[in-house]
């Protein structure tokens, strides 16, 4: 960023955009994986509800779109940012969800006051506009800013401090990066290794609670042992039936990409090195597209800071 625009904190001090395949190949970034998984999985406790609105891939990509809807509303023009039917037509048109379950979606958001109506100002009476509320505000900038912090590990920027100074950033970055991810096959389309979690209710919690408990020298095995790893548990704690969970495990078993050292799903659980690289490689996408997306964003307010 340059020094000309004093209103905004300077980005990382190489101003370097790192790419996904040195964010993948970074020594640091399996701790940096344990760490936004530990974010995450904070933010389930925090606000249980809403965090499982994102804990499908399907719903992560309908919240992330319907976010950037939201904050690219222009006021002049009440046709614009987040309606129902935009909203719809976006899930069909991602092939995520049909127009049933984006509504049944829709309507749990509001039910929860995760999104609320807002008064009518358009022409045009048959479109039902929508905003998110405080609460989802927040929860979404936390995972921002927790992904802001991970990317700071790998070079020792001030991402988030930035972010956190200037809200513009994040609403410039936000909708930069959805937009960008959902239409990133790497992102949308995860490996199969990996996506019948992520595809599942709450998978994406499980994955969390699995990555999180890595050991550092998680990437110098074939087999990774994880402790404490308790099927039973992880149905109380991420509010999942047993046999919805062990479904999930035993397709990944069946495919050798973890397994248990007793019989009975008992004992340590073990993941295999295909399974952990193959989860690297699907997050490497996400955080190289959030570090483009806060460089043009500060790039972005540099150049409108210049024109005042």
């Amino acid at each position: 960023m340059d020094e000309t625009c004093r209103t905004i904190p300077r980005t990382v001090p190489s101003g370097k955009v790192h790419t996904r395949e040195e964010i993948l190949h970074h020594p640091a970034f399996p701790s940096v994986e344990r760490q936004i998984a530990l974010h995450l999985i904070g933010i389930h406790k925090r606000a249980p509800r809403l965090a499982r609105l994102v804990a499908s891939h399907r719903k992560w990509l309908l919240t992330h779109s319907l976010f950037a809807m939201n904050i690219g509303r222009d006021r002049s023009d009440p046709t614009s940012g987040l309606t129902a039917s935009r909203l719809m037509q976006v899930a069909t048109d991602l092939k995520v969800a049909s127009k049933n379950t984006a509504a049944s979606f829709l309507s749990e958001l509001l039910a929860y006051k995760f999104l609320r109506d807002v008064p009518d100002e358009s022409p045009d009476r048959r479109l039902r506009r929508l905003e998110t509320t405080e609460v989802s505000n927040e929860a979404m900038l936390s995972w921002f800013l927790g992904h802001m912090s991970c990317l700071d590990r790998l070079d020792g920027g001030n991402r988030a401090a930035m972010t956190a100074a200037e809200p513009r950033l994040f609403q410039l970055a936000q909708p930069h990066a959805a937009t960008a991810l959902i239409h990133e096959p790497g992102w949308r389309d995860p490996r199969d290794s990996i996506g019948h979690f992520l595809w599942s209710e709450v998978g994406g919690l499980i994955l969390h609670e699995l990555i999180s408990r890595l050991p550092d020298d998680a990437r110098e095995h074939e087999r990774i042992y994880i402790e404490g790893i308790s099927l039973s548990e992880l149905c109380t704690e991420f509010a999942i039936s047993l046999t919805n969970i062990k479904r999930m495990f035993k397709k990944a078993e069946v495919m050798g990409l973890l397994g248990w050292d007793e019989p009975r799903s008992r004992g340590k659980l073990w993941l295999s090195q295909s399974f952990i690289e193959d989860y690297f490689y699907w997050q490497s996408f996400k955080f190289a597209q959030l570090d483009r997306s806060i460089h043009w964003a500060a790039t972005r307010l540099c150049d409108d800071n210049r024109k005042s």
